[in-house]
């Protein structure tokens, strides 16, 4: 099966310039909210837009977003540990589309998602075209660098929601490496916030 490459962007000062031009977008509220949660969680687009806020746990110990099987790609339920980066920007979002239903709920109804193109759109609006970056993008983005800071590279392929080959195995290890992903995604959140901060050739 041929592999199918997205649009991404890995370089640091790069990234550093997407990042910044991400806060400066224009758009509703909402759209600019998933645009900035997009590169902190890199879950997969269809995911990100259709988000509930009842899958979400904003207030634990370990805050976490459990996105049910049945919207996932390999039909595994999926935690995504949450760092604060990302619970703030959901807090700030709460009280316009929460507390209940669709996160990102779409222009016309509230009922269903925002439309698949949104995202990308938006990206379009900030001057990156789809040979450039995508909003799919983000996933090959932190793997890239995740996998160079030498993070551990099945904590990194579990948090990308990567198939397990093993079907046995599967049924049980949705929680496989959780306290090795949440300090794996704290530490994201933190470097990305980093790269926003400088812009100068030594970042």
């Amino acid at each position: 099966r041929p592999t199918r490459h997205h649009a991404t962007i890995t370089d640091p000062k790069q990234v550093g310039e997407l990042l910044r031009a991400i806060d400066g977008y224009g758009g509703t509220f909402p759209v600019a909210c998933a645009l900035r949660l997009a590169p902190l969680l890199f879950v997969r687009p269809g995911e990100l837009r259709k988000a509930d806020w009842s899958e979400f746990d904003l207030d634990g110990a370990h805050p976490q977003w459990r996105i049910p099987a049945a919207r996932m790609k390999m039909r595994e339920q999926h935690i995504v540990p949450l760092a604060k980066q990302a619970v703030a920007i959901l807090r700030e979002l709460q009280p316009l589309t929460g507390p209940t239903g669709l996160v990102f709920p779409g222009l016309r109804s509230l009922a269903r998602p925002m439309s698949e193109n949104t995202l990308n759109a938006a990206l379009r609006r900030l001057g990156y075209d789809k040979e450039t970056m995508t909003a799919h993008g983000f996933r090959s983005l932190a793997s890239s660098i995740l996998n160079e800071q030498h993070w551990h590279k099945d904590a990194i392929e579990r948090q990308l929601a990567h198939g397990e080959r093993d079907k046995i195995r599967a049924a049980y290890n949705h929680a496989d490496y959780l306290p090795e992903r949440r300090k794996m995604m704290q530490a994201w959140a933190d470097y990305l916030d980093g790269l926003r901060g400088q812009s100068g050739p030594n970042v």
